[in-house]
This record gives C-alpha cells, structure tokens and sequence, in this order.
C-alpha cells in the first residue's frame, strides 16, 4: 500500500471508528489496527493508513491529512477529525500512543500550514 518514497514518521495501536454513531471501521471482529501516518517528500503529502492486527492486515483507514484539518483530541485516549466523506475516530490502546499520535499529526499538519502560505 505505502510507495517506496513514503516513509512513516509515526505509528500507534488503536480502534479505527466512523461515523457519528462510532462504529468500527472494516468488517470481522473489532480488533487494534496498526495507524501510522506517512510522508512522501516528493510532494509533500501525509496520510493515515492503518491495517487490523491480524492475518488478513485489512486496512481500515486509508485517508490523507490536508491543509487546515481540525485535529480534536476528545479525551487523552480517544482522538477525531472528518474529512470529505467522513467522521474518523481512533480509540489509543495507551495514552502514550495518543500522545505520539497527536505529535505526529501536529507535525503533519505544521509542515502543510506552511507549505500553503510560502506559496501564497
């Protein structure tokens, strides 16, 4: 799924949940997906892929980070942003994880910020 030029600057253990009812993502039992997000430098994108950890590795998230995306940290466990379709929730294993998490996209999302206004 990754290219050979992303590379991934973070990566936790958390529930994948959508929708405003938050159910979880992908099909089968509900189970800790891998969420990482990734870089690609040769045009600046991010986006979050995370995979169920299990035999199949389905991925259940598959969504790019964009300029101006409100990152909202609910509670230390329990994180949520929308995008186009979609409201996206992540439910951390630990707090640790929601901490790296939330660095990671904070980073993300400083490095698109400015990106857009060195353009303007």
């Amino acid at each position: 799924l990754a290219t050979m030029v992303e590379s991934s600057i973070c990566q936790a253990r958390a529930t994948v949940m959508i929708g405003k009812k938050w159910l979880p993502a992908g099909s089968g039992p509900q189970t800790f997906s891998r969420v990482q997000i990734y870089h690609n430098p040769s045009n600046n994108a991010f986006r979050i892929v995370g995979r169920k950890m299990q035999t199949d590795q389905q991925v259940v998230i598959n969504c790019p980070i964009t300029k101006g995306l409100k990152y909202n940290q609910a509670t230390p466990n329990f994180h949520q942003w929308r995008d186009a379709r979609q409201v996206w929730g992540l439910n951390f294993g630990t707090k640790e994880d929601a901490t790296l998490f939330a660095s990671g996209m904070a980073h993300a999302l400083e490095v698109l910020n400015s990106i857009a206004d060195a353009g303007k």
